[in-house]
């Protein structure tokens, strides 16, 4: 299938590692110009030599931290200024502590909203002016379950990211046909290296993955390519009639609740 990914210049927050590289490695496949951007610079180099090797078009990686709204629109602007464009923004962050909502205090949620709620706003508001220039965009923000079946253990994460819902359905109403598209996903569990960690505590980590997938129809975690594959349809131009969705890519966990 024919994505027409070609020459399109995607934006990949949190790109360095987990589900953000598996997204920026499809993209670069499919032959658009990727910029992932991320605070640890041995992990962003690591990360763009391996989209080097596969990458169709230009690779930029760029240490930024994603909490600084001024950082986050310097580098919008340092990317769309050498690749031209940018058409694709992809936001990600990783989660907040896990607790019940009563083991926190209001700082905590306070503070939840700053590392997971405001960042992905930051970015949209920034990457949107280069978008609407183009007459054509994708705005893609990964989330979690949580913003669909809520777990009482992640309690701020359910909180700060269905903010993200809320903001992504403000922004679908008030784009109309600009030609900019935007879309949440919201994966379960999936095979990155903080999952893995988790599973890992016990010293098996195959057991810990078999261990978290028991609740899930298809009896497996998730793997990184599997979501991406899903973020990358979204960023396409066969998605063009596709906006104001929550996507679930979790194995059937929802159903069952």
């Amino acid at each position: 299938m024919e994505l027409g990914l070609a020459g399109r210049v995607a934006l990949i927050a949190g790109g360095s590692s987990g589900l953000g590289l598996a997204v920026a490695e499809e993209l670069a496949k499919e032959g658009a110009h990727v910029a992932i951007g991320a605070r640890d610079p041995e992990k962003l180099a690591r990360a763009e030599r391996r989209l080097k090797e596969i990458a169709r078009g230009r690779v930029l990686a760029t240490a930024v931290d994603l909490k600084n709204s001024e950082a986050v629109r310097h580098w919008v602007e340092e990317v769309a200024g050498t690749l031209g464009a940018l058409h694709i923004a992809v936001t990600n962050s990783g989660g907040p502590p896990p607790g019940p909502a009563t083991k926190f205090g209001v700082e905590a949620y306070r503070d939840a909203v700053d590392a997971v709620l405001l960042p992905p706003i930051s970015l949209a508001l920034a990457a949107l002016p280069y978008m609407k220039a183009a007459g054509w965009g994708r705005l893609l923000f990964i989330t979690s379950e949580t913003v669909v079946r809520p777990v009482a253990r992640f309690a701020l994460s359910g909180f700060s990211r269905l903010g993200i819902v809320g903001f992504a359905s403000a922004l679908v109403q008030e784009l109309g046909d600009c030609g900019v598209t935007v879309n949440v996903l919201a994966p379960g569990y999936t095979r990155t290296p903080p999952v893995e960690r988790t599973a890992g505590t016990e010293g098996d980590v195959d057991a810990g993955l078999r261990a978290m997938a028991a609740h899930i129809p298809m009896r497996r975690v998730g793997l990184p390519e599997e979501f991406a594959a899903a973020a990358t349809f979204l960023a396409s131009e066969r998605a063009s009639f596709i906006t104001g969705t929550v996507q679930l890519v979790d194995g059937g966990a929802s159903v069952i609740g």
